[in-house]
């Protein structure tokens, strides 16, 4: 009962300690700040992720956009770029194709189309395959030291007659010009048959386009805030950049060189220290790619403004928690201080006092636990007591099981009726066989033995009942060799063959039969006992395990099957212990479940848990 007071009084003690530490003045204060501080930090990182995530669908959106606007901007360069191509055609199949070049017609056939495209064409040229200019519109000469079967062009597209050729903005030269203004162009040959008389020839068609209405296209897109675009040949040279001149006086960079290797798509790079977004499209025929930068800066929430404001919306919605906090830490404060006056009254040992529940729901949660924690407090006490109680009863009851003196007593008896018969080698054995019985039952005071030396006590024990009852029951024992080492509890069997001989047998009329096996199977080490006796009905086999009023018989041990098996869930957990299989008139099977472990290590482990010692071994 002393151990109960204590126990009491530390509980108190603790009760009144941790309500005391609420109950301090400074308590007003502490919930103010730890909520403010917490609200804080979480509106710190919800406005960060909300920013994070925000800025992340911004950027999504705006790309998405720019590829949009770069498709459309591509297909308007291409349809300018096929519009050229289709005029190509147009010239050559409409007008020199089939026609004699010496004819008035064609000249005034080419100005014609010409003059239909006069705002994107600077002059349509055909050349013979010597070099020679044989139309031109608007009529030009060719610069007299200049000989076009020599520029690359040229040769290109002799070279390669099936295809159209597109060349790099340049400015027109091979034509010599009264008023002394070139203009940038960017050329379309093609290879050509011209017919002249009887014969046919190979010639090159070639269309100046104006630079200025590419320009003019491209001028008018802008992707987003600082956004641009540029046009690039397949080689990875400039043809359209809104900042052309600065980059050709390297006033300005570009990284057009390495996005010429790029496929089409979105891209990100780091450019002389800026991250940007890179659309890249690729213009059809002519192998020319549109490239689109939108710096990262322009599509986030970085700009002043925006900051300004998510510091305004932060302080307001701190300003508010303030005025909010404020109030929970005064409506918290008072219910605690009539919280730890109640506590008091358990801390001098009136464990029924009245505890006060008032204020908000987890203060009236925290006075309801202390509640029902002197409740278990008075409960724990009984369940003490009770407890000490039955440690009391089911030491006595393993005490009077080691030693039965009915059962003593019945085998000395025996053991006269041997020798006044003069059965004197019987005698022996069974004098032998009760003191292997009582060794193993004492085992140094052990609850652990060797599988062995558990069979050998219920081989002892069945010898004796079997000279005891002549004729009545017959018995085997088997046993793997490889279980024989391992840990068994002590006293388990026997009880479990005692109930198979007294009970199972009791009123059979013809021979019983006892088989005892012992064998590992899977993680576990299975014992079973066999009888053919009386067997049992399924309300009687529950009662066997779940009955606590259990009195012991006047022939038997005194252990019963309950006990057995509380005995292994004890020693070796919750998922180990008996199973009972019977049938009325067809005997019972009881099965013990162990868990796998040998005695020696199991020994040598409560031997290093001790600090050593010797190991001692039932001998």
């Amino acid at each position: 009962m002393n151990t109960v007071k204590a126990s009491k009084k530390r509980a108190c003690h603790w009760i009144k300690r941790q309500t005391a530490r609420l109950g301090e003045g400074s308590i007003r204060y502490s919930i103010f700040i730890y909520f403010t501080i917490t609200a804080l930090i979480a509106i710190i990182i919800i406005g960060f992720s909300l920013y994070t995530r925000f800025s992340d669908q911004l950027t999504d959106e705006v790309q998405k956009e720019n590829q949009i606007l770069m498709n459309q901007v591509s297909r308007s360069v291409d349809s300018y770029l096929r519009g050229m191509m289709k005029l190509s055609d147009a010239i050559y199949y409409s007008v020199v194709k089939n026609t004699d070049i010496s004819e008035p017609s064609i000249g005034s056939q080419m100005k014609l189309l010409y003059d239909s495209n006069v705002d994107s064409l600077e002059n349509i040229a055909l050349f013979s395959r010597e070099g020679e200019l044989l139309k031109a519109v608007p009529a030009a000469r060719l610069k007299t030291d200049l000989d076009v079967t020599q520029e690359d062009w040229f040769q290109e597209t002799l070279k390669k007659t099936e295809n159209l050729h597109f060349s790099l903005p340049h400015v027109q030269y091979i034509f010599d010009n009264a008023e002394g203004q070139y203009h940038w162009v960017i050329s379309v040959s093609r290879a050509v048959e011209i017919t002249q008389g009887a014969y046919v020839s190979q010639g090159v068609l070639l269309l100046d386009i104006r630079y200025s209405s590419l320009e003019q296209l491209l001028n008018s897109v802008t992707l987003g805030n600082a956004g641009y675009i540029y046009l690039i040949g397949n080689d990875g040279k400039l043809i359209y950049h809104p900042k052309n001149q600065l980059i050709d006086s390297g006033r300005v960079q570009e990284n057009h060189r390495e996005t010429v290797n790029w496929r089409d798509g979105i891209h990100e790079e780091i450019f002389q220290g800026e991250k940007r977004f890179v659309t890249v499209k690729t213009v059809g025929y002519t192998g020319w790619k549109l490239v689109g930068i939108t710096p990262a800066k322009g599509i986030s929430f970085s700009g002043v403004k925006t900051r300004l404001f998510i510091v305004f919306v932060i302080l307001l919605i701190l300003f508010l928690l303030v005025l909010i906090n404020y109030y929970i830490s005064s409506r918290i404060t008072n219910p605690i201080h009539e919280l730890e006056n109640s506590v008091g009254e358990l801390e001098d040992g009136n464990l029924e006092a009245e505890i006060s529940i008032k204020g908000s729901y987890e203060i009236q949660h925290l006075g309801r636990s202390i509640t029902s924690m002197a409740q278990q407090i008075q409960v724990l006490m009984k369940d003490i007591v009770a407890e000490h109680e039955s440690k009391r009863k089911s030491e006595f009851d393993t005490l009077q099981s080691q030693i039965n003196p009915h059962f003593l007593y019945n085998t000395l008896d025996i053991i006269v009726w041997m020798i006044e018969n003069e059965q004197k080698s019987e005698a022996v054995k069974v004098v032998t066989a009760l003191a292997r019985f009582f060794r193993i039952s004492l085992s140094r005071g052990k609850s652990i033995i060797r599988v062995s030396d558990e069979l050998e006590h219920v081989r002892s024990y069945l010898m004796i009942q079997h000279m005891r009852f002549k004729n009545k029951f017959t018995y085997q024992i088997q046993a793997d060799d490889d279980v024989l080492e391992m840990a068994s509890l002590k006293l388990m069997l026997q009880p479990l063959v005692e109930n198979a001989i007294y009970h199972g047998m009791e009123f059979m009329d013809g021979d019983g039969e006892i088989l005892i096996r012992a064998s590992k199977k899977g993680d576990e080490l299975l014992f079973s006992i066999e009888d053919n006796g009386l067997g049992m009905c399924p309300e009687q086999v529950e009662r066997l395990l779940t009955d606590t009023s259990h009195v012991p018989s006047r022939r038997g041990s005194g252990i019963g099957v309950r006990n057995v098996n509380e005995r292994i869930r004890l020693y070796f957990g919750e998922d180990y212990g008996l199973e009972i299989d019977s049938e009325p008139d067809e005997g019972t099977r009881i099965y013990i479940h162990l868990p796998v472990v040998f005695y020696d290590e199991l020994t040598a482990e409560e031997m290093k848990k001790k600090g050593g010692g010797k190991n001692g071994d039932e001998s």
